[in-house]
């Protein structure tokens, strides 16, 4: 075989060892990003998928369509009216704690649709606001998943309980007066949920 060729074979192999490391290279720069986004919520969903591949795919494809959508902060009038039907019911739970939790299931659904987020599935809405809010969008789901059981007559008030405190970290969040940009596991972020606590009533503790 000619020089030449030889030439032509390794320049070709050169090539492709370059395209094979820039691919890897962005692909872990792709699983960095997903990572630091949306924090715990990648490893949820990368446990719940077929591959890591579909995962982040889909994980992308939530913070592609939250750019499309108009999330807006609320204003300090509304936020004062949300903590205060909250704590009606909250108040509303001591005598009737499945109602409260259905009242509570509703206001987080009132505060999203007032925030700009679109509230018609229950799937749909958790996926939207795990991009914003990848911390707490968990208590979202186990507060639905207790209200539901509660629905079909497997529920205690134990499990209502438990409900009312996880809808309560998400609502938390969505009226806090910061939450009106997307969330990024920034170092600020994580100083923030460092110092956030929630006591035995549900209550946020600063």
């Amino acid at each position: 075989m000619p020089a030449w060729a030889w030439i032509v074979i390794a320049a070709g192999v050169v090539v492709a060892l370059v395209v094979i490391a820039t691919t890897m290279i962005s692909r872990k720069r792709r699983t960095q990003q997903l990572q630091g986004r949306f924090g715990p919520e990648y490893e949820r969903t990368l446990e719940s998928s077929e591959s890591k591949r579909k995962a982040e795919a889909e994980l992308a494809a939530r913070a592609e369509r939250r750019q499309q959508l108009d999330i807006r902060p609320l204003s300090h009038a509304a936020r004062t009216r949300y903590v205060e039907r909250w704590q009606s019911v909250q108040a509303e739970f001591v005598d009737h704690p499945s109602a409260a939790v259905t009242s509570a299931d509703a206001l987080i659904q009132s505060v999203m649709a007032d925030r700009g987020y679109p509230v018609e599935d229950f799937d749909q809405r958790a996926a939207d606001v795990s991009v914003d809010h990848p911390d707490v969008v968990e208590h979202y789901r186990e507060g639905h998943r207790l209200a539901q059981n509660e629905s079909y007559g497997d529920g205690s008030t134990e499990d209502l309980r438990q409900a009312m405190r996880h809808y309560r970290a998400l609502f938390d969040e969505l009226v806090e007066p910061g939450s009106d940009e997307p969330m990024t596991r920034s170092r600020e972020a994580d100083e923030h949920h460092a110092t956030t606590q929630t006591d035995a009533d549900g209550r946020v503790a600063r």
